[in-house]
């Protein structure tokens, strides 16, 4: 079958959502309800057998198929390589650290300089706090790394639109 890495990840996405749903519901099927009279006469009110084994294996078969779509991306995302020379992982994991990095940065955009008065009882000062920062050149950082994140972002999106075959 011929899909891509973005194909491919709806297509994982899609069978964990099935999985998901069995593992939920093959509890219900997980027991046969019976009566039973005081003469030993049994009486079967649900017989969910069947259904619990059909169930089961395929809870088995999707978290097979499961593993080996997820191997196969996890491969090709250490395969495919950025212009620079990144893998497409290594990208991914350099994207969520920009991002980190980025955040900080722009809580640091949220402090301001303070002056504050201080009266004591024989004595009155300001107490000042001032940025040990330049917050034009932190702004310029967050710029660049944005522009970096979305270059790689796009990278990334045009590798994931490479055909292959699984």
């Amino acid at each position: 079958m011929k899909t891509n890495i973005s194909s491919l990840m709806s297509l994982i996405a899609e069978q964990e959502k099935a999985l998901n749903n069995v593992c939920y519901s093959i509890r219900e099927y997980a027991i046969n309800t019976t009566t039973e009279e005081l003469d030993g006469r049994v009486n079967t009110i649900e017989d969910n057998k069947e259904t619990f084994d059909i169930n089961f294996q395929e809870i088995e078969n999707s978290a097979k198929k499961l593993s080996k779509l997820k191997s196969v991306l996890y491969e090709k995302n250490n395969i495919f390589k950025l212009t620079d020379g990144r893998t497409i992982q290594e990208a991914i994991v350099d994207n969520a650290n920009l991002r980190r990095v980025k955040s900080a940065y722009e809580e640091l955009l949220n402090l301001k300089n303070t002056k504050k008065r201080i009266t004591e009882v024989n004595n009155s000062y300001f107490e000042c706090k001032t940025l040990n920062f330049d917050t034009k050149d932190l702004k310029n950082k967050i710029k660049l790394i944005d522009e970096q994140i979305q270059k790689t972002d796009f990278e990334i999106s045009k590798l994931n639109s490479i055909e292959f075959e699984i």
